[in-house]
Protein backbone atom coordinates (compact mmCIF):
# COMPACT_ATOMS: atom_id res chain seq x y z
CA UNK A 1 0.00 0.00 0.00
CA UNK A 2 1.16 3.38 -0.69
CA UNK A 3 1.81 6.25 2.17
CA UNK A 4 1.41 10.19 1.80
CA UNK A 5 3.30 12.05 4.66
CA UNK A 6 2.60 15.86 4.58
CA UNK A 7 2.86 17.84 7.73
CA UNK A 8 0.82 20.46 8.98
CA UNK A 9 3.70 23.79 8.74
CA UNK A 10 3.01 26.81 10.58
CA UNK A 11 -0.29 25.13 11.31
CA UNK A 12 -1.75 24.77 14.92
CA UNK A 13 -3.43 21.04 14.86
CA UNK A 14 -6.23 21.49 17.16
CA UNK A 15 -7.05 24.80 15.37
CA UNK A 16 -7.01 23.04 11.73
CA UNK A 17 -9.03 19.82 12.81
CA UNK A 18 -11.87 21.32 14.92
CA UNK A 19 -13.59 20.61 17.68
CA UNK A 20 -13.55 17.01 17.89
CA UNK A 21 -12.01 16.53 14.92
CA UNK A 22 -15.03 17.20 12.63
CA UNK A 23 -12.54 18.42 10.05
CA UNK A 24 -10.79 15.59 10.01
CA UNK A 25 -13.85 13.52 9.65
CA UNK A 26 -14.93 15.55 7.01
CA UNK A 27 -11.78 14.88 5.37
CA UNK A 28 -12.07 10.93 6.01
CA UNK A 29 -15.46 10.76 4.70
CA UNK A 30 -14.47 12.64 1.11
CA UNK A 31 -11.59 9.71 0.39
CA UNK A 32 -13.68 6.44 1.40
CA UNK A 33 -10.84 4.79 0.00
CA UNK A 34 -7.59 6.21 1.94
CA UNK A 35 -6.94 5.41 5.35
CA UNK A 36 -6.29 8.51 6.61
CA UNK A 37 -4.40 9.11 10.23
CA UNK A 38 -3.92 12.36 11.94
CA UNK A 39 -1.16 12.64 15.08
CA UNK A 40 -0.31 16.32 15.96
CA UNK A 41 1.48 18.26 13.08
CA UNK A 42 1.51 14.97 11.06
CA UNK A 43 -1.14 13.42 8.44
CA UNK A 44 -0.25 10.09 6.80
CA UNK A 45 -2.16 8.90 4.23
CA UNK A 46 -2.60 5.19 2.77
CA UNK A 47 -3.94 4.13 -0.64
CA UNK A 48 -3.64 4.02 -4.41
CA UNK A 49 -1.23 6.31 -6.01
CA UNK A 50 -3.81 8.00 -7.93
CA UNK A 51 -5.59 9.39 -5.42
CA UNK A 52 -3.33 10.35 -3.08
CA UNK A 53 -1.86 12.65 -5.88
CA UNK A 54 -5.14 14.15 -5.77
CA UNK A 55 -5.73 13.84 -2.48
CA UNK A 56 -2.32 16.08 -1.23
CA UNK A 57 -2.96 18.43 -4.27
CA UNK A 58 -6.56 19.35 -2.60
CA UNK A 59 -5.16 19.14 1.08
CA UNK A 60 -2.45 21.58 0.41
CA UNK A 61 -4.78 23.97 -1.01
CA UNK A 62 -6.53 23.60 2.08
CA UNK A 63 -3.60 24.44 3.82
CA UNK A 64 -3.17 27.33 1.83
CA UNK A 65 -6.66 28.32 2.90
CA UNK A 66 -6.09 28.19 6.81
CA UNK A 67 -3.19 29.72 6.22
CA UNK A 68 -4.30 32.94 4.51
CA UNK A 69 -7.61 32.96 6.50
CA UNK A 70 -7.27 31.48 10.19
CA UNK A 71 -10.48 29.95 9.42
CA UNK A 72 -11.88 26.57 8.16
CA UNK A 73 -14.71 23.91 8.51
CA UNK A 74 -16.70 21.55 6.65
CA UNK A 75 -18.43 24.01 4.19
CA UNK A 76 -14.69 25.14 3.23
CA UNK A 77 -13.48 21.77 2.95
CA UNK A 78 -16.47 20.95 0.22
CA UNK A 79 -15.43 23.51 -1.85
CA UNK A 80 -12.33 23.33 -1.41
CA UNK A 81 -12.22 19.47 -2.64
CA UNK A 82 -15.13 19.68 -5.37
CA UNK A 83 -13.58 23.07 -6.91
CA UNK A 84 -10.38 23.17 -8.95
CA UNK A 85 -7.45 25.03 -8.80
CA UNK A 86 -8.55 27.81 -10.86
CA UNK A 87 -11.87 28.66 -8.92
CA UNK A 88 -10.29 28.51 -5.79
CA UNK A 89 -7.59 30.97 -7.16
CA UNK A 90 -10.37 33.37 -8.57
CA UNK A 91 -11.75 33.34 -4.74
CA UNK A 92 -8.39 34.47 -3.60
CA UNK A 93 -8.49 37.24 -5.79
CA UNK A 94 -11.79 38.61 -5.33
CA UNK A 95 -10.62 39.03 -1.63
CA UNK A 96 -7.35 41.15 -2.76
CA UNK A 97 -7.91 43.84 -0.76
CA UNK A 98 -8.25 41.78 2.14
CA UNK A 99 -4.64 42.20 3.81
CA UNK A 100 -5.33 38.88 6.69
CA UNK A 101 -8.23 36.81 7.70
CA UNK A 102 -7.90 37.60 11.54
CA UNK A 103 -9.09 35.80 14.32
CA UNK A 104 -12.11 34.14 13.95
CA UNK A 105 -12.28 34.67 10.23
CA UNK A 106 -11.88 38.48 11.05
CA UNK A 107 -11.58 40.18 7.75
CA UNK A 108 -8.38 42.82 8.30
CA UNK A 109 -8.31 45.02 5.50
CA UNK A 110 -7.75 48.97 4.58
CA UNK A 111 -10.96 51.05 5.68
CA UNK A 112 -10.30 54.67 4.09
CA UNK A 113 -8.83 55.58 0.52
CA UNK A 114 -5.70 57.05 2.67
CA UNK A 115 -4.98 53.54 4.25
CA UNK A 116 -5.59 52.04 0.78
CA UNK A 117 -2.96 54.41 -0.62
CA UNK A 118 -0.83 53.18 2.62
CA UNK A 119 -1.13 49.60 1.42
CA UNK A 120 -0.18 50.28 -2.29
CA UNK A 121 2.90 52.81 -1.47
CA UNK A 122 4.54 50.00 1.22
CA UNK A 123 3.71 47.45 -2.08
CA UNK A 124 5.87 49.97 -4.18
CA UNK A 125 8.44 51.17 -1.78
CA UNK A 126 10.69 49.22 0.19
CA UNK A 127 10.95 52.06 2.62
CA UNK A 128 7.64 53.95 3.62
CA UNK A 129 6.38 57.12 6.29
CA UNK A 130 2.71 57.07 7.72
CA UNK A 131 2.22 59.82 9.41
CA UNK A 132 -1.16 61.06 10.93
CA UNK A 133 -2.90 61.60 13.98
CA UNK A 134 -3.92 58.74 16.55
CA UNK A 135 -6.56 56.24 15.26
CA UNK A 136 -5.84 56.96 11.99
CA UNK A 137 -5.21 53.10 11.52
CA UNK A 138 -1.42 53.44 10.73
CA UNK A 139 0.21 51.04 13.17
CA UNK A 140 -2.82 48.20 12.56
CA UNK A 141 -2.35 48.76 8.95
CA UNK A 142 1.44 48.30 9.07
CA UNK A 143 0.82 45.36 11.26
CA UNK A 144 -1.78 43.93 9.19
CA UNK A 145 0.51 44.13 6.00
CA UNK A 146 3.74 42.77 8.37
CA UNK A 147 1.74 39.41 8.97
CA UNK A 148 0.68 39.00 5.44
CA UNK A 149 3.86 38.86 4.04
CA UNK A 150 4.79 36.33 6.52
CA UNK A 151 1.92 34.01 6.22
CA UNK A 152 3.14 35.03 2.32
CA UNK A 153 6.54 34.20 3.22
CA UNK A 154 7.89 36.74 1.49
CA UNK A 155 9.84 37.78 4.94
CA UNK A 156 11.22 35.63 7.38
CA UNK A 157 10.47 37.32 10.69
CA UNK A 158 8.59 40.59 11.72
CA UNK A 159 10.27 43.24 13.90
CA UNK A 160 8.13 45.86 15.81
CA UNK A 161 9.68 48.20 17.35
CA UNK A 162 9.04 51.62 19.36
CA UNK A 163 11.58 54.25 21.43
CA UNK A 164 11.24 53.75 24.77
CA UNK A 165 10.45 57.55 25.72
CA UNK A 166 8.76 57.88 29.23
CA UNK A 167 5.55 59.22 28.80
CA UNK A 168 4.61 60.83 32.20
CA UNK A 169 6.15 57.94 33.74
CA UNK A 170 9.61 56.76 34.47
CA UNK A 171 10.00 53.01 33.56
CA UNK A 172 12.99 53.13 36.17
CA UNK A 173 9.93 53.44 38.82
CA UNK A 174 7.89 50.82 37.60
CA UNK A 175 7.66 47.05 38.76
CA UNK A 176 9.62 44.05 37.47
CA UNK A 177 12.49 43.51 34.86
CA UNK A 178 12.93 44.93 32.04
CA UNK A 179 10.68 43.45 29.57
CA UNK A 180 7.85 43.84 32.54
CA UNK A 181 8.31 47.38 32.28
CA UNK A 182 8.42 47.77 28.38
CA UNK A 183 5.93 45.37 27.83
CA UNK A 184 3.11 47.69 28.68
CA UNK A 185 4.76 50.38 26.45
CA UNK A 186 4.72 47.97 23.48
CA UNK A 187 0.78 46.66 24.56
CA UNK A 188 -0.53 48.38 20.94
CA UNK A 189 1.80 46.22 19.10
CA UNK A 190 0.48 43.10 20.91
CA UNK A 191 -2.89 43.93 20.66
CA UNK A 192 -2.79 43.96 16.73
CA UNK A 193 -0.91 40.92 16.93
CA UNK A 194 -3.38 39.23 19.04
CA UNK A 195 -6.19 40.67 16.45
CA UNK A 196 -4.13 39.00 13.54
CA UNK A 197 -2.93 35.38 14.70
CA UNK A 198 -4.26 33.07 16.87
CA UNK A 199 -2.99 32.96 20.56
CA UNK A 200 -0.81 29.60 20.87
CA UNK A 201 0.44 30.60 17.31
CA UNK A 202 2.04 34.06 18.34
CA UNK A 203 3.12 32.75 21.61
CA UNK A 204 5.45 30.16 19.03
CA UNK A 205 6.55 32.99 16.66
CA UNK A 206 7.61 35.32 19.49
CA UNK A 207 9.37 32.06 21.48
CA UNK A 208 11.43 31.08 18.14
CA UNK A 209 11.92 34.91 17.41
CA UNK A 210 9.95 35.10 14.37
CA UNK A 211 7.76 37.74 15.65
CA UNK A 212 9.91 40.43 17.80
CA UNK A 213 8.44 42.94 19.52
CA UNK A 214 11.40 45.23 21.51
CA UNK A 215 12.48 48.87 22.14
CA UNK A 216 14.54 50.80 19.65
CA UNK A 217 17.60 50.50 21.72
CA UNK A 218 17.63 46.98 21.04
CA UNK A 219 18.18 47.46 17.54
CA UNK A 220 21.81 48.93 17.22
CA UNK A 221 24.25 46.78 15.46
CA UNK A 222 21.83 44.53 14.02
CA UNK A 223 21.38 44.02 10.22
CA UNK A 224 18.04 43.73 9.74
CA UNK A 225 17.67 40.88 6.82
CA UNK A 226 14.37 39.12 5.37
CA UNK A 227 12.21 41.08 7.33
CA UNK A 228 8.98 43.77 7.95
CA UNK A 229 10.20 45.95 10.29
CA UNK A 230 7.94 48.26 12.00
CA UNK A 231 8.80 51.42 13.87
CA UNK A 232 6.00 52.91 15.75
CA UNK A 233 5.80 56.20 17.35
CA UNK A 234 8.57 57.57 15.45
CA UNK A 235 8.25 61.05 16.61
CA UNK A 236 9.26 60.30 19.78
CA UNK A 237 12.99 59.41 18.03
CA UNK A 238 16.36 61.57 18.44
CA UNK A 239 18.26 62.36 15.55
CA UNK A 240 20.78 59.34 16.12
CA UNK A 241 17.90 56.79 16.65
CA UNK A 242 16.51 57.57 13.84
CA UNK A 243 19.61 57.81 11.52
CA UNK A 244 20.28 54.35 13.71
CA UNK A 245 17.13 52.85 12.84
CA UNK A 246 16.79 53.63 8.68
CA UNK A 247 21.10 52.26 8.41
CA UNK A 248 19.39 48.71 9.75
CA UNK A 249 18.10 47.72 6.72
CA UNK A 250 19.21 44.56 5.11
CA UNK A 251 18.46 42.51 2.18
CA UNK A 252 14.63 41.83 1.25
CA UNK A 253 13.41 44.20 4.10
CA UNK A 254 10.59 46.26 4.15
CA UNK A 255 10.69 49.66 6.40
CA UNK A 256 7.72 51.02 7.74
CA UNK A 257 7.71 53.90 10.45
CA UNK A 258 4.62 55.42 12.10
CA UNK A 259 4.38 58.59 13.70
CA UNK A 260 1.95 61.61 14.87
CA UNK A 261 4.44 64.71 14.93
CA UNK A 262 1.65 66.14 17.00
CA UNK A 263 2.29 63.96 19.92
CA UNK A 264 6.42 64.42 20.46
CA UNK A 265 7.36 63.31 24.06
CA UNK A 266 10.87 64.44 23.80
CA UNK A 267 12.36 66.62 26.31
CA UNK A 268 12.02 70.86 24.94
CA UNK A 269 14.67 71.65 22.22
CA UNK A 270 15.13 68.05 20.98
CA UNK A 271 14.17 67.83 17.42
CA UNK A 272 12.63 64.58 16.35
CA UNK A 273 13.61 62.40 14.08
CA UNK A 274 10.44 61.76 12.62
CA UNK A 275 10.13 65.36 11.30
CA UNK A 276 13.76 65.62 10.20
CA UNK A 277 13.57 62.53 8.56
CA UNK A 278 10.46 63.49 6.63
CA UNK A 279 12.78 66.64 5.29
CA UNK A 280 15.52 64.61 4.12
CA UNK A 281 14.20 61.50 2.67
CA UNK A 282 11.24 63.24 0.59
CA UNK A 283 13.00 63.06 -2.57
CA UNK A 284 14.67 59.77 -1.79
CA UNK A 285 13.62 57.27 -4.66
CA UNK A 286 12.50 54.14 -3.41
CA UNK A 287 11.21 55.85 0.08
CA UNK A 288 7.09 56.65 -0.22
CA UNK A 289 5.38 59.02 2.54
CA UNK A 290 1.81 59.25 3.08
CA UNK A 291 0.19 62.00 5.82
CA UNK A 292 -3.12 60.41 7.09
CA UNK A 293 -5.97 63.32 8.26
CA UNK A 294 -8.55 63.29 10.87
CA UNK A 295 -10.96 61.83 7.99
CA UNK A 296 -8.70 58.43 8.62
CA UNK A 297 -9.67 58.11 11.93
CA UNK A 298 -11.28 54.77 12.60
CA UNK A 299 -11.84 54.29 16.23
CA UNK A 300 -14.88 55.53 18.23
CA UNK A 301 -16.64 58.92 16.49
CA UNK A 302 -15.63 61.22 19.27
CA UNK A 303 -11.70 60.69 18.50
CA UNK A 304 -12.32 62.39 15.24
CA UNK A 305 -13.97 65.24 17.24
CA UNK A 306 -11.37 65.47 20.09
CA UNK A 307 -8.72 65.55 17.41
CA UNK A 308 -10.76 68.24 15.78
CA UNK A 309 -11.09 70.33 19.22
CA UNK A 310 -7.12 70.20 20.11
CA UNK A 311 -6.84 71.48 16.43
CA UNK A 312 -9.20 74.10 17.02
CA UNK A 313 -7.41 75.36 20.50
CA UNK A 314 -3.36 74.53 19.01
CA UNK A 315 -4.25 77.22 16.08
CA UNK A 316 -5.20 79.55 18.88
CA UNK A 317 -1.62 79.44 20.24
Amino acid sequence: MNERIIELTDITPKDFWGARDLNLQALKSYYPKLKIVARGSTLKAFGEEEILDEFETKFRRLMLHFTRYNNIDENVILRVLEGDAQSNQEQMHDRDKILVHGVGGKLIKPLTPNQQKLVELVNKNDMVFAVGPAGTGKTYTGVAMAVKALKEKQVKRIILTRPAVEAGENLGFLPGDMKEKLDPYMQPLYDALRDMIPAEKLEDYILKGIIQIAPLAFMRGRTLDNAFVILDEAQNTTHNQMKMFLTRMGKNAKFMITGDPGQVDLPRRTISGLKEALLVLKDVNGVGIIYLDDKDVVRHKLVKKIIDAYKRIENQD
